[in-house]
């Protein structure tokens, strides 16, 4: 019997959630710790620049993948590659697929960690001083007990499916994580030093824009911030209706990713400064302590300084973050679930809790082998897979795909000069920055 596909019922509801697999920990953690490390102003700047280059298009040729084929995206790709071969098209798929497994695999860790923080506040109010000590320490115990709680809220989420699960809760959380992040930006320009990380994070120091390590890391911190490359993107296009005008789309999920990572910026780099004019150690040999951790190894610290107002601070920044860590991993999650159920027969129930065991195997990995495995995985999933499969998806709608490729058919207008771009000057300015960095290594 032929499996009838779910898709979303609103364009609305498939921007929030496009835009909430794009908003996440990527864009409130990663990006301004990434700005921090790179000059502020400077990285900004590159980083809107590669937006709107490259992220935006391959944004675009991803949507439209999955648009077009209404599938998976190991069966889009074969699709697509059935010309060529249809055996590479698969591969780059499954690729992908294993990209979003290894995502899930450090991103459910540190979405745990953002449910442990959020409870900590609470713990601090009770005065329960054992439960603090668990929940804001680092112990194996701590990630074994939080990654399986983030891993079951987001398959809780995936079994009710695209329109009743993904959508719906899109809905409820987008906006909820807007109105939290506005609030905390404005309470924290209040405080002192705020003035000075203003400063940092908007006005660019134009010296530090050709430097290869910035532009690598802008490039990769604008594909996983977009969740570009492991096919997250291709999924919710497919379950897109046909007729969508999928530019326009488009256009809306990357604004408003990109606006949330601004705001993030507005955030965290003022309160990295309010830190330290209240005598955290925030800076060392130019780059921040703890970098990828930077959230937990000095926020804290900050938010204990403010006294009891900063409990009730820490509650709304941990409530927000672990907002952002679900509504990302239940995107990256429905792309094997997506597979399973339609490549092999698996009932949406099945391959839900046989993906969620297999994200605990590998997030359990990491745990025991955290000191080197950790920030070696991040590292050569943002700064190589999802550029690399980003300019896959370019070489796939510019030169590989013919047949249904409706880009290929205009032979004037807006859509031909948008393949042309696609073809031509996207997998050139990404080569480009490949071998920039290869150089200068």
């Amino acid at each position: 019997m032929a499996h009838t596909r779910d898709g979303f019922q609103s364009r609305l509801g498939f921007v929030l959630a496009a835009a909430g697999a794009a908003v996440g920990l990527g864009n409130i953690w990663g990006f301004p710790t990434q700005a921090a490390n790179h000059g502020g102003g400077a990285f900004l700047l590159v980083y809107f620049a590669v937006i709107f280059l490259l992220a935006l298009p391959a944004l675009y040729t991803e949507l439209y993948l999955g648009h077009q084929a209404q599938a998976n995206p190991v069966k889009a790709l074969k699709t697509a590659w059935r010309e060529r071969s249809p055996k590479v098209g698969a591969a780059a798929g499954y690729i992908g697929l294993g990209g979003a497994i290894v995502m899930l695999s450090f991103y459910s860790i540190v979405a745990g960690w953002m449910l442990s923080h959020s409870l900590d506040p609470l713990a601090q109010m009770a005065e329960l001083d054992s439960v603090h000590a668990f929940l804001s320490g680092d112990s194996i115990l701590r990630n074994f007990l939080f990654t399986p709680l983030m891993l079951l809220l987001t398959a809780s989420i995936i079994l009710k499916g695209v329109k009743s699960g993904i959508e719906a809760w899109s809905r409820r959380l987008m906006p909820l994580l807007l109105l939290l992040l506005v609030g905390l930006i404005a309470y924290m320009a209040t405080l002192d030093g705020a003035a000075e990380g203003f400063r940092t994070y908007l006005i660019p120091d134009f010296a530090k824009i050709s430097d290869p390590d910035l532009i690598i890391a802008a490039m990769g911190q604008a594909f996983f911030s977009l969740s570009l490359g492991v096919g997250c993107m291709m999924i919710y296009g497919s379950y897109l209706k046909p007729n969508e005008n999928l530019p326009k789309l488009t256009f809306s999920v990357a604004m408003l990713d990109t606006s949330v990572a601004f705001l993030a910026g507005l955030l965290i780099i003022p309160a990295i400064f309010v830190a330290q004019q209240n005598g955290v150690q925030v800076f060392q040999d130019g780059k921040l302590i703890g970098e990828g951790r930077l959230i937990f190894a000095i926020l804290p610290e900050l938010f204990a300084n403010m006294g009891q107002v900063g409990l009730l601070v820490s509650l709304t920044f941990f409530v927000l973050m672990s907002i952002a860590s679900v509504t990302s991993t239940i995107s990256s999650t429905e792309i094997p679930v997506s597979f399973l159920v339609e490549n092999h027969g698996f009932k949406r129930k099945q391959a839900t809790w046989l993906v969620t065991l297999v994200i605990f195997i590998a997030s359990s990995t990491i745990i025991l082998n955290f000191d080197w495995l950790f920030e070696l995985v991040i590292s050569l999933f943002t700064q190589y897979q999802l550029p690399l499969m980003g300019l896959f998806y370019f070489v796939t709608v510019g030169w590989v795909w013919k047949r249904g490729n409706q880009l290929h058919l205009e032979s004037r207008g807006a859509h031909y000069w948008f393949a042309q771009y696609v073809r031509f000057v996207c997998p050139i300015l990404m080569t480009a920055v490949f071998i920039n960095v290869a150089i200068a290594k």
